[in-house]
This record gives C-alpha cells, sequence and structure tokens, in this order.
C-alpha cells in the first residue's frame, strides 16, 4: 500500500485512539482561529489530492466553521405575531448541507477566487470545520494549465452561491439519476417552468 492508502484508513477508523486524539487537540486549536483562516497546507492530503489540490502556484485551501444544527427564523425577540401554524423558530431544515455552507462562506471572503471542491475535517458539539480548495483564475501557473484552466472561464463565478460545486449538486439532487429522479434536471424550477408554459406559435 501507498502513503495516501494508509492516510485513508486512519481516516476512516475516526474511533481509533489516534485520530480521537488527534481531532480533539485540532478541535481547540481550530476553536481559537477565525470562522474562516487561510491554511498552511491541507490537513487530509490524500483528500485533497483525491478532489483536485495540487501542491503548486495558484491553489489555496481555506478553512471553513460551520454551526452545528438546524437553522433558526429571523424573528424579532424570537415570535410571530400570527397563527401558530407559523410560530416555527428552530428546526428550520436547510435545504443546502453545511458543507454548501462552509463553501459559500470561503467564497464571499475571497472573492477574486474560483472554489473548486471541500471535504471535511474536524467537528465538536457546536461546529463543524471543512476545507475548502479555492484556484486564483488569473495566476499564470492556472491559465496554462489545460486540465484546470477550465475555472478561469467566467461561467465560473461563484460557482459555489450557484450549486455547481460537488456539496451544491448534491443538494440540488443531480447525483441521483433514472426512475423518480426525472424532474430535476436541469433544476427543479426549470423543469417546471418548461412542463406549465403553454407554447402557441403564431402560426400553427
Amino acid at each position: 500500500m501507498g502513503a495516501y492508502k494508509y492516510l485513508q484508513e486512519l481516516w476512516r477508523k475516526k474511533q481509533s485512539d489516534t485520530l480521537r486524539f488527534l481531532l480533539r487537540i485540532r478541535a481547540w486549536e481550530y476553536r481559537r482561529l477565525p470562522r474562516v483562516h487561510r491554511c498552511p497546507r491541507s490537513t487530509r492530503t490524500d483528500k485533497a489530492h483525491a478532489l483536485g489540490y495540487k501542491r503548486k502556484q495558484g491553489y489555496v485551501i481555506f478553512r471553513s466553521r460551520v454551526r452545528r444544527g438546524d437553522r433558526k427564523r429571523k424573528a424579532r425577540k424570537g415570535q410571530i405575531y400570527g397563527k401558530p401554524k407559523h410560530h416555527g423558530i428552530i428546526k428550520q431544515k436547510s435545504s443546502r448541507s453545511l458543507r454548501c455552507l462552509a463553501e459559500q462562506r470561503v467564497g464571499k471572503v475571497a472573492p477574486n477566487l474560483r472554489v473548486l471542491n471541500s471535504y471535511w475535517v474536524n467537528q465538536d458539539s457546536v461546529y463543524k470545520w471543512y476545507e475548502v480548495i479555492a484556484i486564483d483564475p488569473f495566476h499564470n501557473a492556472i491559465r496554462n494549465d489545460p486540465r484546470v484552466n477550465w475555472i478561469a472561464l467566467g461561467t465560473h463565478k461563484h460557482r459555489e452561491l450557484r450549486g455547481l460545486t460537488s456539496a451544491g449538486k448534491k443538494s440540488r439532487g443531480l447525483t441521483v439519476k433514472g426512475r423518480g429522479h426525472s424532474k430535476l434536471r436541469p433544476s427543479k424550477r426549470a423543469n417546471w417552468k418548461r412542463r406549465n408554459t403553454i407554447l402557441l406559435p403564431r402560426y400553427r
């Protein structure tokens, strides 16, 4: 087995003494850092490289912290002055995952970069931490690399906010296909609009 295979096995067994100790120490360290900060290097080298990261100019890794649990509805003093049907404040399930939220925060902190992908690194009872791979689309090392210069196109601006990353596609339901999932493409709204639009050509 190669070195990355050993790393994969180590990260797969999160209840082992080694990883439990490492995660506890790292969570203590991460709690004292800003919500979104740049990492000097990847915590999970094998995972980062599997998702497209390369240790060269133009690639950046950010670590993003997200509060766990359900979302809360914004309401003054936590009160809804209306019918009991609309009184729900907590237990509001977000349509996007926490990983999506972590990517969006990195995209807002560094709007000049393009988000490529992300992966889980740690969590405690309150937070989850994700490392997000970002790319500088104006760096010559990126623009001259035929394997990754697609991300420099204008259509990939803020792809994390439009559900084009891996986590975003999953929340849109695009990781499945076949029976029962035919109304998800190209998107729920576009599919609904196509099926509910009456076309009346002028000459028919």
